[in-house]
């Protein structure tokens, strides 16, 4: 089994450049310092992953900077000991996924990409992570059997909110998601299940996410 937190310096430092950034969330930075996102990339990348940048993963997809994590885990309000039930579409190397698990009571994660299907999944084995499930399928029409879903989070962005995501919200739900928009910069949207929407700018420019599942990786 791996551990959680194998470099508890590196760890340390990360939790301080966040709360200079202003994340105060107690639950987001216990999260991001027990789940080393070093576990998550290949071995030439660990020297680099305290730092305030996004690291590469296969299927040339990415891991935001932290700041960004941050960002979209604050914006989620998932509440320790609340037992929220998450679903997670574009679940990628499994980091996001890890994250939340140490804050919600069960993750469901989608993903487009067979190939991060299959990794992340034995990253979560190796962590002893037992409250994440991994699917390989299109996220932007949900996973309706495991509905309804308490938080959704969107880790790429969208033009408009797919109405069968909100469908999948429970009462007092929330969604979260980068917003593309016609010009300017992108949006960090917060929507509930009575359409309220709250908007706060993004620190950084996520990648569109893609309908349906890859046919090659």
């Amino acid at each position: 089994m791996a551990d959680l937190i194998p470099d508890p310096m590196r760890a340390a430092r990360l939790v301080l450049s966040l709360r200079r950034q202003g994340v105060t969330d107690d639950g987001v930075l216990t999260a991001l310092e027990t789940v080393d996102r070093g576990v998550f990339v290949a071995p030439h990348l660990s020297s680099m992953v305290a730092e305030d940048c996004a690291l590469p993963i296969p299927c040339g997809q990415s891991i935001p900077r932290p700041i960004v994590t941050a960002k979209l885990l604050r914006a989620l309000q998932v509440s320790p000991g609340k037992q929220e039930r998450v679903l997670l579409i574009g679940s990628g190397s499994g980091y996001t996924a890890a994250l939340l698990s140490q804050i919600s009571r069960h993750v469901y994660g989608i993903e487009r990409y067979e190939r991060l299907v299959e990794q992340s999944r034995q990253r979560l084995s190796d962590l002893a992570v037992e409250n994440v499930s991994i699917r390989h399928g299109n996220g932007l029409t949900g996973l309706q059997e495991h509905g309804p879903y308490d938080r959704i989070l969107l880790t790429g962005a969208v033009k408009t909110i797919p109405a069968v995501l909100i469908e999948q919200l429970g009462k007092g739900g929330l969604l979260v998601t980068p917003i593309e928009t016609s010009s300017g910069p992108q949006i960090l949207r917060t929507v509930s299940k009575s359409k309220d929407v709250i908007d706060e700018p993004m620190p950084d420019r996520l990648a569109l996410l893609s309908e349906g599942i890859s046919q090659r990786l």
